[in-house]
């Protein structure tokens, strides 16, 4: 088993958070794990990309150059990584800042209205759990409760208050792309 993925938005949208909680997560469950940051410009508003590889065998690299799952947040990056997924992966697409999806059909595709649901949730910063949770409705990496048990390892002590919402974002994104 080997995934390669890509999470990327702007910045402030919780993308090295995501990759940081499934890397926990993988760790947890006694997986080879590597995670890569990616910072734009800026950054709190400019673009940025986390890369995580997950493997039952030692990883060379931590570089991620055609990934098999990608999450994107906003626009500019789904233009950057959609090419790149490979034909059988995973691309979960956040409509709520993306509006046109993607014509390729050697993929699954899921659009998921990630920023409105967090809204409705409260917190419109949660968006990134709610896409986390989606995509282990579609690969099976790990079990929603271990990455839920991870946050406590990856949220700062200060926003350690913040699990419980982040939970729930997480457990109502998987139920979301289980449909």
């Amino acid at each position: 088993m080997r995934e390669d993925i890509v999470f990327a938005g702007f910045g402030g949208q919780g993308i090295m958070l995501m990759g940081k909680a499934l890397s926990y997560a993988a760790m947890k469950k006694g997986w080879f794990v590597s995670w890569m940051p990616s910072y734009g410009a800026e950054v709190r508003g400019g673009t940025a990309h986390s890369m995580v590889v997950i493997s039952d065998t030692p990883i060379a690299s931590p570089v991620v150059k055609d990934p098999s799952i990608c999450i994107v947040m906003n626009k500019p990056s789904f233009e950057k990584f959609e090419s790149r997924v490979k034909k059988n992966g995973v691309l979960i697409i956040n409509t709520s800042l993306i509006e046109n999806g993607t014509g390729r059909r050697d993929i699954d595709v899921l659009g998921i209205p990630a920023t409105d649901m967090a809204s409705k949730l409260g917190n419109p910063r949660v968006g990134n759990m709610i896409m986390l949770g989606a995509l282990l409705s579609r690969r099976n990496i790990l079990p929603v409760p271990l990455l839920i048990d991870s946050l406590k390892d990856v949220i700062p002590a200060a926003r350690q208050n913040m699990i419980s919402i982040n939970e729930k974002a997480i457990r109502q994104g998987h139920e979301y792309g289980s449909r």
